[in-house]
């Protein structure tokens, strides 16, 4: 294999466009691996790792930005690196035009756009917060994409922002509708629903510190008939005891307010216990439902407030406080489930997920760990079950951890980044089900299914294990989600209403007892 490295120095490149340039690099044939990215400290670390010279990246600081390659010989190196720096920079200005157009700094872009009121922030983690702080001080909301904020600055971005009147959705906060315009890994969904097109018909407004949780929770609103008025990420660690819900209390707020939000729902992990309460309290006369994702039984929220356990359970819910029908989400999947079990071995026992949502893997562990007991996983709910795991063991992994996505895109973008685990996974004679989550939406990959199907095909042929898929999107998404479930239903897949019953279904299959389809969630 032939390593070849570029660098650009002085060259800013966002976290975003860097995928792109990834994924056009792998589709060159011969390419083994790929990267692109900042010149962090941290990032050139790994590029020794990878094996680059260090004398070719002796000199490389945190404002230089390169592409990587890895393949078959310097011919396809030389070409792949092409391709990668065409993502990036085809349609940028260049010399004297890009000079001419490109603000310079934050203030200078404020300066040539006042009427923004929201900035988008995807810079290396150390840089973050004072881009984040910059942002604030002019007056803006900030959606902060990027993770690795140390836990200090979260907080006293948080509470200056709160002085101000501003929400700071993130760190990681990878989704977000404000007025409509989706931002991050957002669903495209309509404000108006259907049951009143002549009135503002903005119903549901979302609070989630649970990215792809937001995500499944937009979609199935919109796929059942229900208009979303603002999705408000908050980040992962908003609800815990250090953060204590700033930016939750915030967001909660400004729907109390919005003449266009009927109901609230809040998504989330377990939070802790007391900040939950006082949360849940602030939204007053609005009606709240929290979906808080494996809480425990000892909790008790504030009154009028309802509570649910799963995504699925807590739009279910929303809709009844609507007035709305819950739609039936288990008749169509019964009969699959038993020709399923009927064409495998009865060796085959096990369940598999390999989910590119880290929320809708949680959420597949607390459903799966009260029907099945123990499941393992790189991200689990109890410490003493994660990876390596043993042999004979279900298991959930969360692909979008930095374990599988360091030098390679996300799987949501990298349609790919699956292939060789369901692979390895489905020639595994004792697994009966694979789970695998098809995110669409803007950003995501352009055709996950064209790219997922004919290795599920190949998986399930000759009495291989069941893939059950759960396609998270609408209608309007740029991939389309008749025709996502379609191609997987073609290639043999059985395709669920909800991520949650994608976990009842696979382990319907595993267990051969077809009645945990309809189980009430």
């Amino acid at each position: 294999m032939n390593l070849a490295i570029k660098i650009f120095p002085d060259t800013y490149v966002d976290s975003v466009v860097q995928l792109g340039a990834i994924r056009a690099m792998r589709d060159i044939a011969g390419v083994d691996w790929a990267s692109s990215a900042m010149g962090t400290p941290a990032n050139v670390r790994a590029l020794r790792e990878q094996g680059v010279d260090p004398a070719d990246i002796a000199d490389t600081g945190s404002n230089d930005f390169f592409v990587v390659v890895r393949a078959t010989n310097q011919d396809v190196a030389q070409e792949a690196l092409a391709a990668g720096e065409s993502a990036v920079f085809s349609e940028r200005p260049h010399g004297d035009e890009q000079t001419r157009t490109q603000p310079k700094s934050l203030r200078q872009a404020v300066q040539r756009q006042p009427e923004s009121n929201v900035a988008v922030i995807s810079v290396p983690g150390e840089y973050a917060a004072l881009a984040a702080y910059q942002a604030l001080t002019q007056g803006m909301h900030v959606l902060l994409f990027s993770d690795n904020v140390p836990l200090e600055k979260e907080i006293g971005l948080k509470e200056y922002a709160r002085g101000r009147g501003l929400l700071v959705m993130g760190p990681g906060g990878g989704t977000a509708m404000l007025a409509g315009v989706g931002l991050g890994f957002a669903n495209v969904v309509s404000r108006s629903s259907p049951a009143s097109p002549a009135s503002s018909g903005c119903r549901v407004g979302v609070v989630a510190a649970a990215g792809t949780g937001a995500q499944e929770a937009m979609s199935l609103l919109d796929r059942w008939g229900v208009g979303v008025s603002q999705v408000l990420g908050l980040g992962g660690r908003d609800l815990s005891e250090d953060v204590g819900g700033r930016m939750a209390l915030s967001a909660i707020r400004a729907l109390r307010d919005d003449p266009g939000t009927e109901v609230i729902l809040l998504v989330s992990k377990p939070p802790a216990a007391e900040v939950a309460a006082t949360v849940l309290a602030s939204a007053g006369d609005t009606p709240l439902v929290a979906a808080l994702l494996g809480l425990g039984p000892g909790f008790v929220a504030p009154e009028g407030v309802v509570l649910a356990d799963t995504l699925e359970a807590g739009v279910v819910a929303t809709l009844r406080v609507l007035g709305r029908p819950a739609p039936d989400t288990a008749s169509t999947v019964g009969p699959s489930v038993q020709e399923a079990r009927h064409r495998m071995a009865a060796r085959r026992t096990l369940v598999r997920g390999l989910f590119s949502g880290g929320t809708l893997c949680y959420e597949s562990l607390v459903i799966l760990g009260r029907v099945l007991g123990e499941v393992r996983s790189n991200t689990p709910i109890n410490k003493a079950w994660g990876v390596p795991a043993p042999p004979r063991s279900h298991q959930c992994l969360d692909l979008g951890e930095e374990e599988y996505t360091r030098g390679r895109p996300h799987p949501m973008i990298d349609a790919e980044a699956r292939l060789d685990l369901l692979r390895e996974h489905g020639a595994d004679p004792q697994v009966a089900a694979i789970i695998l989550d098809v995110v669409l939406g803007r950003g995501a990959n352009p055709d996950p299914a064209g790219v997922l199907a004919p290795v599920c095909e190949a998986v399930m042929s000759g009495g291989g294990p069941q893939i059950v898929a759960y396609v998270l999107g609408t209608e309007q998404d740029p991939q389309g989600f008749a025709a996502q479930r379609d191609r997987l239903v073609q290639a043999g897949c059985i395709v669920t209403e909800t991520a949650a019953r994608a976990s009842l279904v696979a382990a319907a299959v595993a267990t051969g007892d077809a009645a945990l389809v309809g189980r009430s969630l």
